[in-house]
């Protein structure tokens, strides 16, 4: 039979429809227990950020899924990091919209657009613990810069989006490690403080470290996103506190603290905390009594320790909901150097996003300052409940549907959410 135009036009049609269908995919990724690896789901939402692909981070929807338009490459990747997803119509996708944005439901689309520029505050040495974040990071491949103390004097903080505090002692005090003072890792560290202090012009290196504080601090009043666990957190407050006078023991620095030390502490200059105080026990494993510490009975068994989220409105406060976001609302404990905040010590304002239920203790928080923002996790290791010095780094291939570090991951997406502001 003759091709007229009529059956010409039609078989294009019936030709078109199919490759319509498969373009109207979408891609839905669950992050509740359906998901077979949820850290590296973190890894392909950024990945796909980076490639100009919008991300819709459905808030409290299965666990705070993503959803994103279908394209050969992300089921690819999809596939090579072993994450699971789900292929929905346009109308499936339509419908999902519709509940997540029903008023009747706890939930709200955040639409992610620009991936932050991540960096880590972290020493190029080799020091005898790992950190979470950069656990975390590596393994769900997402790109990241190293930097220090060098770099933060000298300006490349405004390189960055997000900045995340390594395990490190703001004050000076060589992370209070007194006890390991003759191993090749604290010799090696002090030099390597004491040269950057010299180099910078600062005779001390609880000098250097208060300028480098003060620049961070100066970094989030303009607009940046602050990241920090373990004696990360505390620390940094203790060193803003501190402008004014010296707390540091004469083991660490060869002078005295200073006897007016605690009329001198400016509590208007810390970001998190107030009304604590430090310690000046040069041997004490403790800054100061901001950390809540570890009673007894968990650490005969950590199966006592655990931590609550708290629920928050997804479409009146996104900014806590995409911060606890997870597919548990109970998430198991562990400790560090800091292992808990003591609620009395955080400021009004803060933003509590989790604590140990009964112990009066906040383990997660969230506050904003200036144009930017600061969150403040306690703990070392989600996954190594007491990470002692010299112990392995935690292997995530086997923990690859960690609470625990869902929590790092969706502080590196949240920023995503707010454009970054244009220099004039």
């Amino acid at each position: 039979m003759p091709m007229t135009p009529l059956r010409i036009a039609l078989a294009l049609i019936v030709g078109i429809i199919p490759i319509l269908s498969v373009r109207a995919q979408d891609v839905l990724i669950p992050m509740d227990s359906r998901q077979s690896n949820h850290l590296k789901a973190y890894g392909v939402a950024f990945w796909a950020l980076e490639r100009n692909v919008p991300v819709d981070w459905l808030l409290n929807y299965r666990g705070g899924s993503f959803l994103l338009s279908g394209f050969h490459e992300l089921r690819s990747e999809l596939a090579i990091r072993g994450v699971y997803y789900e292929e929905v119509s346009g109308a499936q996708t339509a419908l999902i919209i519709a509940d997540v944005e029903s008023e009747r439901s706890n939930t709200a689309v955040m639409r992610l657009e620009t991936p932050p520029r991540i960096a880590v505050y972290a020493p190029t040495q080799t020091l005898p613990w790992d950190d979470a974040v950069l656990l975390a990071l590596t393994y769900a491949e997402v790109s990241h810069a190293i930097i220090y103390d060098d770099d933060v004097l000298g300006g490349r903080l405004e390189d960055f989006d997000w900045l995340h505090l390594h395990h490190e002692d703001f004050t000076g005090q060589f992370g209070k490690f007194y006890q390991y003072r003759n191993t090749p890792w604290y010799i090696e560290q002090q030099r390597q403080a004491e040269d950057a202090a010299r180099r910078h012009g600062y005779r001390k290196v609880s000098n250097l470290k208060l300028s480098v504080a003060q620049t961070i601090r100066h970094y989030v009043a303009e607009g940046g996103f602050l990241f920090a666990m373990c004696s990360g957190t505390d620390t940094y407050d203790i060193a803003l506190s501190a402008m004014n006078t010296d707390i540091v023991p004469a083991i660490y620095d060869g002078d005295a603290v200073d006897p007016s030390a605690l009329d001198l502490i400016d509590y208007s200059e810390t970001l998190a905390f107030r009304n604590f105080r430090p310690s000046f026990n040069a041997s004490e494993y403790e800054h100061s009594d901001i950390d809540a510490g570890v009673p007894p009975q968990q650490l005969q068994s950590p199966l006592l320790d655990y931590f609550t989220l708290f629920e928050f409105s997804a479409k009146w406060d996104p900014v806590p909901s995409m911060l606890t976001q997870n597919h548990v609302a109970t998430v198991k404990g562990f400790i560090g150097q800091t292992t808990a905040f003591r609620k009395e010590f955080v400021k009004p304002g803060v933003v509590v996003l989790a604590e140990a239920p009964g112990r009066n203790e906040v383990k997660y928080l969230h506050g904003s300052f200036g144009e930017g923002t600061f969150t403040f996790y306690a703990g070392h290791d989600p996954e190594d409940y007491q990470h002692y010095v010299g112990d392995p780094p935690t292997d995530l291939n086997l923990h690859k549907n960690s609470p625990g570090y869902r929590l790092i991951l969706n502080n590196i997406l949240f920023p995503a959410a707010r454009k970054k502001k244009q220099k004039t």
